[in-house]
């Protein structure tokens, strides 16, 4: 290793999905990865499987909207794997529903995980980061910030998540930290397969029709995501900051 920060890496909502091959793939390129989830079952399984695989991992159960757990997930991430340089905020709920029928506890719910959720692990990283004078901060947007049906608390959050990262690259950007936001199309996932589900669509159709849509005539991949993290926590991304990457095979914005 040349570089002078420490290669740490911490993945929020790591139990499944994206967040899962994001740390799949950070591991695969050398970073030290802290699994954090709702799911401490999950992301203890995860670690031991990149362990197996011959990298250093540890799973970490929390509830990223509860600060206590956020402050005491991070500092051992720290103790045990070193300080983080890398900060991927994953994680992430639906709540569906049409205006008219989303409740509080909906629309709460949604900005909580994924706005609240963001902000706490991003002020509890970002002092490890500006310590070492290098980070990298990745979050995950998503097409629907620019509107969907049945998404209005889904879709503010993701909205959010974009203004977030904009304001952390403004801010960051002079201790060598950068931050960017990936806004994911269609992805394959189990959040899409419960869509589906909810639709009353098998989850082979959903995906075909959702496919015929697209510019590349396919749907997307969890590893489509881990790929462009990978790009962008690198040292060859030191000049991309503030940027929201829309992969969704074809334009969106």
């Amino acid at each position: 290793m040349t570089e002078s920060h420490s290669r740490v890496a911490i993945v929020t909502g790591a139990g499944r999905g994206i967040g899962a091959a994001v740390a799949r793939r950070l591991s695969a390129d050398g970073f030290a990865v802290g699994l954090l989830d709702l799911d401490e079952a999950a992301v203890k399984s995860g670690a031991e499987d990149l362990a197996a695989a011959g990298g250093r991992a540890i799973g970490v159960g929390l509830d990223v909207s509860n600060t206590e757990q956020v402050e005491a997930a991070v500092a051992k991430v720290a103790e045990e794997l070193g300080p983080p340089t890398v900060l991927v905020n994953n994680a992430g709920i639906t709540r569906d529903n049409l205006i008219f029928k989303m409740t509080d506890d909906d629309w709460d719910a949604v900005l909580n995980v994924h706005l609240r959720g963001s902000f706490l692990m991003t002020r509890a990283v970002q002092r490890h980061m500006t310590a070492q004078k290098w980070g990298r901060i990745v979050n995950l947007s998503s097409t629907s910030a620019l509107g969907n049906r049945g998404q209005v608390n889904y879709a503010a959050a993701k909205a959010g998540m974009q203004g977030f990262t904009k304001t952390l690259a403004i801010e960051l950007g002079k201790f060598g930290v950068t931050a960017n936001a990936i806004a994911p199309g269609f992805i394959a996932t189990d959040m899409t397969a419960a869509t589906a589900d909810r639709l009353g669509l098998s989850f082979e159709d959903f995906k075909a029709a959702a496919a015929r849509e697209i510019p590349v005539q396919r749907v997307g991949t969890p590893d489509d995501i881990a790929h462009t993290v990978s790009f962008l926590v690198s040292e060859g991304a030191g000049f991309v900051s503030g940027q929201v990457i829309y992969v969704a095979g074809g334009p969106k914005d």
